[in-house]
């Protein structure tokens, strides 16, 4: 068998008990150091490596303290996901009850809030610690669909002695990520796991259809809330002199007057009726509105950032493996903003390059492709408009009198491990 690498249509054709001891002897092999058979899928091969680094024992079992009551019913009650359940549920747990698998909802943080499937597989994985409340995170169990699909951001199928743990080589299960579709916000993961012998490869293709339709229904829950905002919001801007937008708690926007329209003000996790400074539109005045604020812009401000050199100091935090953030100080006082996974490339590869990109050089860096600049055009107005008065434009850049600082993780193979960028991806500037 030459060294090419695996892929799960090769292995779904074979049989079952020959593709568990190859993958047993790809794992032993690669994990001993030596050139296996042939080579592990390159995402496992990643995690793996991800696995050496943190000094796991693959020979560990999967025990995890398991949240409180409390603890676990906070976090069910604090999560988006909590308003998808039904879809998730009718959407896979019933094929996971009949194909002797379980179906797994997970935080952002690998924590499990929700399981159903079948019983009798229920009870298998308590011997697992595959319940509610224990960690998946890979830092937690090694590699697993779950954590893997958590560093990444992306959907991914892991069977068998593909597990970086031993205690996990009975299993097989696929995950895919749901995201907030307003900023990509990773809120956690939606798997199914089994026994390995109900190993299929399409559930993959499954498990991410019904992820995407989780994302579908939050959008359109969001889009109803802004337009009932929108309706109170209307008749109130009308009688408003001068500059002023309402936007829901989180920011984003309904409706404005006198400014040009944004998706999204970035507001303070404390905002309260009252006085404001706000990054992109500089003193404003808060007044509540039911599901949301009214913005009033005081005339003789300007926004931090802006010409007259309030923000000074941009630090782009990228040492955390799922959450990355920008932090502006300056003369106004300072504020952070968590950052989109497409947003993180786009500062850490402006921050590489002082002079500037063009948007072609920014489509060849992220897509490989010269050719895709509309793409990048939209993205770099949603992070400018974020970033008022930091970032410059013709080319992309940051202001020459802001200094920027980035912060990486201790291994560059823990960069922005999600980020298919190739820019990224070969390291430039580690």
């Amino acid at each position: 068998m030459n060294n090419t690498r695996l892929d799960m249509k090769r292995l779904s054709t074979m049989d079952a008990v020959q593709a568990a001891r190859l993958l047993h002897r790809v794992r032993d092999e690669t994990l001993a150091g030596r050139t296996p058979p042939i080579a592990p899928r390159a995402e496992i091969d990643a995690s793996w490596r991800r696995m050496a680094r943190l000094g796991l024992d693959p020979d560990r079992g999967t025990s995890s303290v398991l949240l409180r009551r409390d603890e676990l019913e906070h976090r069910r009650r604090s999560t988006l996901l909590a308003e998808v359940m039904q879809t998730l549920s009718s959407g896979l747990a019933g094929i996971a009850d009949a194909s002797l698998q379980i179906m797994v909802v997970t935080d952002e943080h690998g924590r499990i809030l929700w399981r159903e499937g079948h019983p009798s597989v229920m009870r298998q994985a308590n011997g697992i610690c595959l319940e509610e409340g224990a960690a998946w995170a890979e830092h937690a169990t090694g590699t697993n669909a779950v954590g893997t699909a958590l560093a990444t951001h992306r959907a991914v199928q892991v069977h068998s002695a593909e597990h970086y743990v031993q205690s996990l080589h009975n299993w097989t299960c696929a995950a895919a990520p749901v995201h907030d579709p307003r900023d990509q916000r990773l809120l956690g993961v939606l798997d199914v796991s089994g026994p390995a012998s109900t190993f299929h490869p399409s559930m993959l293709a499954l498990v991410g259809s019904v992820a995407r339709l989780a994302e579908a229904e939050l959008r359109e829950r969001h889009r109803s809330t802004i337009e009932r905002l929108r309706a109170v919001a209307a008749p109130i801007l009308c009688r408003v002199g001068g500059r002023a937008v309402a936007v829901d708690v989180h920011g984003w926007t309904a409706a404005v007057t006198g400014l040009a329209p944004t998706d999204r003000i970035t507001l303070p996790k404390a905002l309260g009726a009252g006085r404001v400074w706000l990054p992109s539109l500089g003193m404003c005045t808060v007044e509540p509105l039911p599901g949301g604020w009214l913005l009033r812009v005081e005339e003789d401000t300007e926004p931090a950032g802006g010409e007259s050199g309030a923000a000074s100091r941009v630090v782009l935090d990228l040492t955390r493996p799922r959450r990355w953030t920008v932090a502006v100080s300056g003369a106004a006082g300072s504020w952070q903003q968590e950052l989109s996974p497409r947003h993180a490339e786009l500062l850490y590869l402006l921050a590489l390059h002082p002079d500037g990109r063009t948007a072609a050089d920014l489509a060849e860096d992220v897509f490989g492709d010269r050719t895709r600049t509309v793409t990048v055009r939209a993205e770099m107005s949603r992070v400018r408009r974020t970033l008022a008065g930091v970032l410059a434009h013709r080319p992309y850049r940051f202001r020459e009198e802001i200094a920027v600082e980035v912060r990486r993780p201790e291994h560059p193979d823990d960069l922005l491990p999600h980020s298919t960028a190739p820019a990224v991806r070969a390291g430039i500037g580690v």
